[in-house]
Formats: C-alpha cells, structure tokens, sequence
C-alpha cells in the first residue's frame, strides 16, 4: 500500500530522531586543550587525530589500537569533523607551530645553554 497523507509514518529504529554524531562525539571547550575541537569525553583534539591519519599514515584502526578508550564512531567522527573544517583546522596548526618557532628564537634555551657551556670547558676528567 502506498504511503499517503492519510497514513501515519511508522519509525524503524534507523529512523529515530537523533542529536548529530558531530555534536554528539565533538565539543570545544573553553579552557580545555586550548578551545580546540576535541573527542566528547577525551582531552584528544581533533586536530590530534588528523595528524596521525594525515601526516603519520596511521588507519583508523591503528589509531584505535594506540588510543583503545577512543570508539570507531568517535575517530571517524574526528575525521569527517577535520575534513569539513580542515583550512581552519590547519591554519590553527600553522599558527601554534609559528608561535613555538617565534618563542624558541626568543627565549633561548637555558638546558641548551648549560650544555654549550659543559662543551665548552676545559675541564678534563683526572687520568685514572
């Protein structure tokens, strides 16, 4: 019989209202991980996981084998969120990785420092 305005749409399971598993798997929040989109329930950014799929070449299910509290639907969910996102997302790395370059020409390193000054003694150990 064919559905009508008269008939009442009956719901199968995959038809039930449900909240997003964008928002439902992703959130931001303030003061955690910096803002950045982040796996519900985890301090592991989204970010995080493109990084070790994009650039390291990890599948999802090695990532799910290094992070084993993270779900299947969490890091998919990760990862569809970094591909719609992706040029915010990568400017934001670019911009955390010109401020750590900016910070370490401006401030040196003290361990550096100690160790050049260690190389650059004289001292020998006595012969023994």
């Amino acid at each position: 019989m064919p559905y009508d305005d008269n008939m009442e749409h009956q719901l199968s399971s995959h038809d039930t209202p449900r909240v997003s598993s964008i928002a439902e798997h992703i959130v931001s929040t303030p003061g955690t991980c910096g803002g950045k989109p982040r796996i519900a329930g985890h301090r592991i950014r989204v970010q995080d996981v493109a990084i070790w799929h994009e650039r390291l070449g990890y599948s999802i299910e090695e990532i799910i084998a290094h992070y084993p509290q993270l779900t299947l639907a969490e890091v998919h969910t990760a990862l569809a969120y970094y591909y719609d996102y992706r040029e915010e997302i990568e400017q934001d790395m670019r911009d955390a990785e010109a401020f750590v370059a900016q910070l370490k020409r401006e401030i040196p390193s003290k361990l550096r420092d100690k160790l050049r000054q260690r190389d650059a003694s004289t001292d020998t150990l006595p012969p023994g």
